[in-house]
């Protein structure tokens, strides 16, 4: 297996906007993540991953830009940006950018020539159809965020496609002119010295030409068989590393809905040419009744059965990104974890443990180094979230659904779990800001934050920071063939990780159960690389704790 700096890496994601304000106008900004890099360096990450900071009208927090040369007015500006890389670099850390090409903003310029004529020259930048009438869009699809995928435009009276807000609308790849544009935008920010793009769901660029009526799924149409994993997708992909990728010694890894271990080989694989690594979602796509919107947790054999064929199948094949949660998922110790206080640390240590031992790279968000929880929503007015706040209405204000049964679904998945601000103190607004924050800080912030954390040994924060110092002192972490142990087991996750004549034994409770334990004979007496309790390894027969995680060492 080749090696590489990015394999090494830990990864810590930022979401700018609820990373830490400098100037209190409750909204996080550059300047923010500069004066808290020394932080960063001393957790002992290597990268740091930037949601959007590029000029925006935030429809969706940025993920929705109007130019991808010029930094969003809430953030600061150009100057902020070139003084955080130089100051990141300075302390060994490497930025990666958040790259969102599948579609800009309607204020974007392209879009507003678009939008002029049918022969503007920006016409062919994005897709408009006809409607089936004047009446009907082209097809039945349906958005992410709610709502039909087509928005008509009165200017030239036909529909664009957005598969997202109707803010988003979406790019056409088939047009070369499109594809340099990009191309020519990335070699722009790498020559001024990034580390790498996160790629937001680069796997829905290439579109199919025909765009029939899809499978009705809740209220629309399925886009997916036309619009993810197109035609032309590794083609597009093989361009862009041609053009761009392979001239830079940065780091790719590509938001991929609906992606198999099979596609991921061809994103991601060693020799293809496109990307470094691929996130797939299937760990995190628990849907239930209401689709996405659940408040279930994963039955373990099944949250198994998923990671261990990802962890199988592309081994020496292709990379594995590893995460819990992220900007579009809520707070891990509450979603796979416990968050009662009498687990919240011991369950966030045991996530931590299991996903770092893992094969593949390591991504942490931003206040789940802290064990930060999902926030305790009292009304739809505390949502930010354009998901969150459509989903309501779509299923709530409709009638479909009432209100005390959708309630615990979304305050459970919404988004916005993850968008709180990070609790720096015990200070008013946690230290975020000294203003009035865009979004509630959670009251639990004089219990949670990193002010106390970074100051107990003992703490979730410095059990994240000798797992990073472990992974960077012992390459079977890295590079370790992994073997699933107790699959059919529905308290204990457990798994070997092998590399030359070293082997590690990996344990985890999911359970606030005491559980007890048979360990295997070749393990029995074997040193603790890390543990989040103690407890005796000398014998075979042991007792795991509620949420006890350990790694033995032969």
């Amino acid at each position: 297996m080749k090696k590489t700096w990015w394999k090494e890496a830990v990864i810590y994601q930022i979401y700018p906007r609820s990373f830490m304000d400098s100037n209190g106008d409750g909204i996080g900004d550059l300047k923010g993540i500069t004066s808290r890099l020394d932080y960063l360096k001393f957790l002992g990450v290597d990268v740091l991953w930037l949601s959007p900071i590029y000029k925006s009208p935030n429809d969706d927090n940025g993920y929705d830009i109007s130019d991808y040369q010029a930094i969003m007015d809430e953030f600061g500006t150009m100057e902020d940006f070139d003084e955080m890389l130089a100051e990141a670099h300075k302390r060994g850390l490497r930025i990666v950018m958040d790259l969102v090409v599948n579609h800009t903003s309607d204020e974007h310029r392209w879009f507003m020539e678009s939008r002029k004529s049918t022969d503007n020259e920006y016409r062919d930048y994005y897709i408009w159809r006809e409607g089936k009438d004047s009446q009907t869009p082209p097809n039945n699809w349906g958005s992410c965020f709610g709502g039909p995928a087509w928005q008509y435009d009165e200017e030239t009276a036909m529909y664009y496609l957005h598969l997202f807000s109707k803010k988003q609308p979406d790019l056409n790849w088939d047009n070369p002119k499109v594809r340099q544009e990009v191309f020519d935008m990335m070699t722009w920010w790498c020559d001024k010295g990034i580390d790498g793009f996160r790629m937001d769901v680069i796997s829905m660029i290439s579109k199919t030409k025909e765009m029939p009526d899809g499978e009705i799924n809740g209220f629309y149409g399925d886009y997916g068989p036309y619009c993810v994993h197109g035609p032309n997708i590794h083609k597009y992909l093989q361009e862009m590393n041609e053009k761009v990728l392979s001239r830079y010694d940065i780091m790719t890894v590509g938001e991929t809905p609906g992606v198999t271990t099979e596609l991921a080989k061809q994103y991601a694989g060693e020799d293809t040419h496109e990307l470094n690594m691929v996130f797939q979602f299937e760990h995190v796509d628990n849907h239930g009744k209401y689709g996405k919107w659940d408040d279930q947790k994963w039955q373990l054999t099944k949250l198994k059965k998923i990671l261990n064929h990802w962890q199988m199948d592309l081994y020496d094949k292709a990379w594995n990104s590893l995460f819990w949660d992220n900007h579009d998922q809520p707070r891990a110790v509450s979603r796979f974890g416990d968050d009662r206080p009498q687990y919240r640390v011991t369950s966030a240590k045991m996530l931590a443990t299991c996903l770092h031992m893992m094969q593949g790279s390591p991504y942490i968000f931003q206040g789940e180094e802290l064990g930060m929880t999902n926030y305790p929503f009292q009304s739809p007015d505390d949502f930010r979230d354009i998901e969150s706040i459509n989903a309501y209405k779509e299923w709530c204000a409709s009638g479909k659904v009432s209100h005390e049964e959708f309630w615990p679904c979304i305050t459970f998945r919404s988004r916005d779990n993850a968008r709180t601000p990070v609790q720096w103190d015990d200070t008013e607004q946690a230290g975020f800001t000294t203003g009035t924050p865009w979004i509630p800080v959670n009251p639990n912030y004089k219990e949670i934050n990193a002010k106390s954390e970074t100051a107990d040994p003992d703490s979730v924060f410095h059990y994240y920071k000798k797992l990073i110092a472990l992974r960077k002192e012992n390459p079977i972490m890295v590079y370790g063939k992994y073997e699933p142990l107790m699959e059919d087991s529905e308290e204990l996750f457990v798994y070997t990780r092998t590399l030359d004549d070293k082997k590690l034994l990996v344990v985890c409770s999911f359970t606030d159960q005491d559980t007890v334990f048979t360990i295997p004979e070749e393990f029995v007496g074997s040193s603790c690389m890390i543990a989040n309790m103690e407890n005796d390894y000398s014998k075979s027969d042991i007792t795991i704790r509620p949420y006890e995680a350990f790694v033995l060492t032969k």
